[in-house]
């Protein structure tokens, strides 16, 4: 999981994408970087988060009409500085690229670059080996000049040979900005549309937020397996490259997406709504006293609202977020999330003591997280401690991109509900049923009858996740001692971003 943005006719794109970036930091925090064009590309990339890489001094230095930004997520191990993106190639033509998502190929896909096409690799991300691939194709389609033609066969290209989730922007020296996403559509994309100077100017970005922030109005979302140019003069080329077949992920409905952000025209914030008010129903069946709902700050918000609203019960928030913790599901590795948990929260004493409590939370993932909260309330007097998750239980790993890489991390991996509470240190874990998630989210496009849920059930959308690769996986992350999300390729066909 990431976040990307790119712009083309603005009167300073860095200053934009700078903005659009900060919009989209819950997305990543590891890493960010910007790409910009004037002639030649400008680069600045780093480590941490966009306010602390870029100074007014490179974000002078970084002229032009159209660039590329983008934040990464985690990682740890031998990746660093020099896999953070966008990447950039200079045959042919010039041209930058960034995505959100992961290659589940990614080693074959090397050794072909290498061996077949003398192409060599040289970071552990994921995206250079798409950029070869991508710019290979218009290679072949170079003596003809750059075309639309060519465009489509590159992205066509890329459909064909790269597995996996990927939402993609980029741009291309002299010709313009440009966007494809992956024939599933897994990964979220939002183009936009505004007149500036008499003129068309468009923005690409992982969530509306950014484009609502810019200005951008005119929104629509690209298509699982579509292929947009937009040139610099603002002229829109757009065509559907495959056939789709659209599961776009229903897990950036819990936990990623900000709520205020539009996904395949479905509202984060409503779905969220609906989420709490399904999980409420099931919650009144169980007959239990509850005194006060507290929410787990800040993504199961919304949720817990529509909860104690529909339970007729108080809401309070229990629990203070400090706001300069980062989000602790994207944290490299085990211990540092425990010590995050402890510094990122804290408790109101009289909403816990001598209450029966019901904690909301989006998810529950490893459990650490979850215990040191149970384990919070108890300390400060709560009489019972229910904990309720917006989600079903997690229990198989992520290949697209998000941080759920090996088994026997899932604390809800071969245990029952009632095991997960004994574990958790709760009077009683509630989990959402599956066919109310899907059920809530769906509600809000009628047009979609799928979404990726492979990490609640096992099932891949994309059908060619093997026995062997998740065992590659685990494998992979268990030798680097639990690398973390965007850990790099270096041994095996896939990692988690």
């Amino acid at each position: 999981m990431c976040g990307f943005i790119g712009i083309v006719n603005s009167d300073s794109a860095v200053r934009e994408i700078y903005d659009g970036l900060i919009a989209v930091q819950h997305r990543g925090q590891d890493a960010a970087g910007v790409v910009t064009y004037d002639g030649r590309f400008h680069i600045k990339k780093g480590e941490g988060l966009v306010r602390d890489i870029f100074s007014n001094e490179n974000i002078e230095r970084l002229k032009g009409s159209i660039g590329v930004g983008h934040v990464r997520y985690p990682t740890v191990g031998s990746g660093g500085g020099e896999d953070a993106q966008p990447f950039v190639i200079n045959y042919p033509y010039g041209m930058v690229m960034a995505h959100n998502g992961n290659v589940a190929n990614y080693q074959e896909l090397k050794n072909e670059l290498q061996v077949q096409e003398s192409r060599h690799i040289d970071s552990g991300c994921d995206v250079e080996v798409m950029l070869n691939i991508f710019a290979g194709s218009l290679e072949r389609s170079a003596g003809r000049g750059f075309d639309l033609g060519a465009y489509d066969r590159a992205v066509g290209e890329v459909f064909h040979r790269v597995r996996g989730a990927y939402s993609v922007v980029g741009m291309i020296a002299e010709q313009g900005l440009f966007a494809f996403r992956d024939p599933y559509g897994i990964k979220p994309i939002t183009l936009g549309r505004r007149i500036h100077r008499g003129k068309p100017s468009y923005a690409i970005a992982s969530e509306s937020v950014v484009l609502d922030l810019l200005g951008f109005e005119d929104q629509r979302t690209p298509q699982a397996g579509e292929a947009v140019f937009i040139d610099m003069d603002g002229r829109v080329h757009s065509r559907q490259v495959v056939e789709p077949n659209p599961h776009p992920c229903l897990f950036e409905f819990v936990y990623f997406a900000r709520p205020d952000s539009v996904i395949d025209g479905i509202s984060v914030y409503h779905t969220r709504i609906r989420m709490g008010e399904r999980l409420a129903r099931k919650i009144r069946k169980l007959g239990l006293e509850i005194d006060v709902v507290v929410p787990v700050p800040d993504s199961a918000r919304t949720a817990a609202q529509a909860i104690a609203t529909e339970l007729g019960l108080p809401f309070r928030e229990g629990l203070v977020k400090n706001r300069y913790i980062g989000r602790t599901f994207i944290m490299p590795d085990d211990d540092v999330r425990r010590r995050a948990v402890r510094h990122k929260l804290n408790t109101i004493r009289s909403v816990f003591d001598g209450q029966k409590v019901l904690i909301v939370d989006d998810s529950i993932v490893r459990g650490h997280t979850s215990r040191s909260i149970i384990d919070m309330a108890r300390r400060n007097g709560a009489a019972k401690v229910y904990f309720a998750s917006t989600a079903p239980p997690l229990r198989y790993p992520c290949v697209y991109g998000i941080d759920m890489s090996t088994r026997t991390e899932f604390v809800a991996r071969e245990r029952t509900p009632e095991e997960v509470g004994r574990a958790l240190g709760a009077d009683l874990v509630i989990y959402q049923d599956l066919e109310d998630l899907e059920a809530a989210a769906l509600a809000g496009n009628p047009q979609l009858s799928a979404m990726c849920n492979a990490c609640f059930t096992g099932i891949y959308p994309t059908g060619d996740v093997t026995p062997e690769m998740l065992a590659a996986i685990e494998s992979e992350r268990l030798h680097k001692g639990g690398a973390g999300a965007g850990a790099n390729h270096s041994t095996v066909a896939v990692t988690a971003r």
